[in-house]
């Protein structure tokens, strides 16, 4: 049975759900799953989260959101620190009944005073999940090894899932959820995380990809490998290369990343230096030619160097619904690993 689309109007702003039963059926098969990278979940999937975190979202703004995790715990380890995946996390277990627990790298020293394969073994049996946010992309690897619950990779050094759910939903919100399919994303920036997962969900989202880097900070070799088998099964294609302009040309989701990520602050007078010629501007969108319906994204912390505020600022930047999202979906997340499928 389809549950009826039902939308409301927030000022400007509309929020729909057309969460479905199928939807539901999708979901049922995430429970018990861990999320590494966002390859884990296949094309069918993948729809169904984006429109579990619409749902989601559309019960908070009508304050219609039931609290099923009651009795729920999520322990969020952070080696790194994140404004946005903390707050989210945080906020989201709350209001689906759940609780969330912070540990710091000063509180875990994953690794260090105890085994990876150990800590996984012990916070998994007080924990209904766990959430880590790390350097190396082998320590949540080795968690969800030995982990008894699901685990969700809240960014390593090779992905960020869930910044991509959220990416994505926002698409689908600013262009509709029939007409993400066929759209081009721009990435102009670093090789990094975040880029990896964008190029792996983009085929399954019927997006294009351009994607434009320096030379010496392409992304990972595997990754474009994985992307383009991807690409060749969906029909989607994918353009490398090192000039903006050529990037940009007809692109209509444009997309950067700080260019000194955390870790990296030894490198910053280096790495700017190799990014010179890359920060986005309005000037550029124009010169490129972007697409008249192009819109900015950017996962934040932004920094001048890499958008001009003209750009940052606009009406066709959605980079403050895009945080926003990251709590619908991280919520979608957490609540389909346990079972509820809303």
């Amino acid at each position: 049975m389809l549950l009826r689309s039902r939308s409301i109007n927030f000022g400007a702003r509309r929020f729909a759900s057309t969460y479905t039963d199928a939807h539901r059926q999708v979901i049922a098969g995430l429970q018990g799953r861990s999320l590494l990278r966002i390859d884990d979940y296949n094309a069918d999937e993948l729809k169904a989260v984006i429109e579990l975190s619409k749902h989601i979202k559309f019960l908070c703004k009508t304050d219609s959101l039931p609290r099923p995790l009651v009795g729920k715990t999520v322990a969020t380890i952070f080696q790194k620190r994140s404004t946005r995946t903390r707050v989210s996390t945080e906020t989201g277990m709350n209001l689906l009944g759940g609780h969330a627990l912070f540990l710091s790298g000063e509180d875990i020293q994953l690794g260090v005073n105890e085994t990876i394969r150990d800590s996984a073994s012990v916070l998994s049996r007080y924990n209904s999940l766990l959430l880590a946010r790390v350097f190396g992309h082998s320590v949540v690897e080795e968690l969800a090894q030995f982990s008894s619950v699901p685990v969700i990779n809240a960014l390593s050094s090779m992905h960020h899932p869930l910044q991509t759910l959220a990416d994505y939903m926002t698409m689908d919100e600013r262009y509709g959820s029939d007409n993400v399919s066929g759209k081009t994303l721009c990435w102009i920036g670093d090789g990094n995380n975040v880029l990896h997962d964008l190029m792996l969900a983009a085929p399954m989202m019927g997006v294009n990809l351009k994607i434009c880097t320096p030379k010496s900070h392409e992304p990972s070799p595997r990754i474009v490998d994985d992307a383009k088998k991807l690409a060749s099964k969906f029909g989607t294609s994918i353009w490398l290369g090192d000039s903006p302009l050529d990037a940009i040309s007809n692109s209509n989701i444009i997309v950067t990343d700080t260019w000194v990520s955390m870790g990296q602050e030894d490198e910053a007078k280096k790495r700017r230096k190799i990014f010179a010629g890359y920060q986005i501007t309005s000037e550029m969108l124009k010169a490129g030619g972007a697409s008249d319906d192009w819109i900015f994204m950017h996962c934040l912390p932004r920094h001048a160097e890499e958008v001009t505020d003209d750009v940052f600022y606009s009406d066709q930047s959605v980079v403050f619904d895009e945080a926003e999202n990251r709590m619908y979906t991280v919520m979608a997340v957490m609540s389909s690993m346990l079972g509820h499928k809303f």
